[in-house]
């Protein structure tokens, strides 16, 4: 394995045992008197608050390490209906605010 690929590191730079990263996260939780708040728990919060911010849903994928951009979608259509509201919102704005005025050659007539 490529050693930056490493994404929690043991002080040495070592890669670090998964279950020491969760017992880690577990009482770190607990300390923070949030117990039962998993590490997966924070990845799918990461998540939906990108895709609810209007990150576009690649770029989501490619954080989180999807295969294909339909695992992501799929994963979290709950987070789509108001991404399609969004959507629709921003598409009702382009057809009511006043269209940009044209200036330099094309505005005097010549293409």
């Amino acid at each position: 394995m490529n050693d930056d690929a490493l994404l929690f590191r043991r002080t040495d730079g070592g890669p670090m045992l998964p279950d020491t990263l969760s017992k880690r996260w577990e009482r770190m939780m607990k300390r923070l008197g949030l117990p039962g708040v998993r590490l997966h728990d924070a990845r799918h919060t990461h998540a939906s608050l990108m895709l609810k911010a209007g990150i576009h849903p690649k770029i989501v994928q490619e954080r989180l390490g999807h295969s294909t951009i339909s695992v992501t979608l799929d994963t979290y259509s709950h987070v789509a209906p108001g991404l399609q509201e969004a959507a629709a919102q921003h598409f009702d704005e382009l057809f009511t605010q006043p269209a940009p005025v044209a200036t330099g050659a094309l505005s005097r007539g010549r293409r």
